[in-house]
């Protein structure tokens, strides 16, 4: 009977022993699980704060000390008409502060260590238009800007939808739903702008509400297919070669692509889509000839 009483203590000594293993292993893994989402998170506001921080070196303050706090000095740089590294920015400066060039940022997502801003520009005839809209995408390391890509259009005032190349939602919500929106974004791309099997238009575009932001192209599925069938009654219908990026944030995804327009040139296409409940939505997009000779041996993608 004593050996039976001590073998039960010894197992309920045990069974304790174990759930308070158990509920230790399971606050430590919450914890780290808390700690790391918290960490995600600050990381994501860490990474569009440098971005913020260094638009406004160039474009608020014109500082090269800021200039050189958020930007690394062996910046790579993707614009077709500016030369590599950061000096060559940093001497530009004084001609953005005497032309007063500023900049707005109407979206900012960040997927990894890439963030994108859709911009427009005042001020800005040093790009070739006083109003510019663009899409930046920086690369974030170790704290700095290290590489960034764009593409830029005039802004217009008059569009075939009366929407602007850069009005509309900017709120960001699906953070979980990120990765299902960018692989419908990409199969999307594949599919209709690359002709794999454009058939399947209506099974991505949400037929009842898609807000075009393209200056020549009309609200909705309808207005997009009169685009389409006008450009390809010209000859004239744009090609999409390879997606190069595709960044996405919870309802927002950005394409980058390389293709050809207009008789054949090479051209870069940036398409920012916005997705509700598993359809296209909204789009904005710039599309830019790449230059035959680049200040640089970067190219744009």
């Amino acid at each position: 009977m004593k050996t039976q009483l001590i073998t039960l203590g010894i197992s309920i000594a045990l069974l304790v022993s174990c759930n308070n293993a158990s509920k230790t292993l399971e606050n430590k893994t919450k914890d780290k699980m808390e700690t790391e989402t918290v960490k995600t998170e600050s990381t994501i506001k860490d990474l569009k704060s440098i971005v913020n921080k260094g638009q406004d070196a160039f474009f608020k303050d014109y500082n090269e000390s800021d200039l050189r706090t958020y930007f690394n000095e062996d910046y790579i740089q993707h614009n077709p008409h500016v030369p590599a590294g950061l000096e060559p920015v940093v001497g530009f400066l004084p001609n953005l502060k005497e032309a007063g060039t500023t900049v707005k940022t109407h979206r900012l997502l960040q997927d990894g260590d890439l963030v994108v801003a859709h911009n427009s520009y005042d001020n800005a005839q040093a790009f070739g238009a006083k109003e510019i809209v663009a899409f930046d995408i920086y690369r974030v390391e170790n704290g700095k800007i290290a590489e960034h890509w764009d593409a830029i259009t005039p802004k217009v005032t008059e569009t075939a939808s009366g929407r602007s190349q850069t009005n509309g939602p900017t709120t960001i919500t699906d953070l979980d739903k990120t990765e299902a929106n960018k692989a419908l974004v990409m199969n999307f791309v594949n599919d209709v702008l690359m002709g794999k099997n454009p058939s399947k238009i209506s099974e991505y575009i949400n037929p009842e509400k898609y807000h075009q932001h393209n200056t020549q192209v009309k609200d909705g599925l309808e207005g997009l297919g009169q685009a389409l069938e006008y450009l390809t009654s010209q000859n004239n219908m744009f090609v999409y070669h390879k997606i190069h990026r595709i960044i996405g944030e919870g309802n927002f995804v950005l394409t980058q692509s390389e293709g050809e327009w207009n008789g054949g040139k090479p051209h870069a296409y940036y398409d920012l889509f916005r997705i509700e409940d598993g359809k296209l939505v909204e789009h904005w997009d710039i599309i830019q000839e790449i230059p035959a000779e680049q200040a640089h041996s970067n190219t744009m993608f």
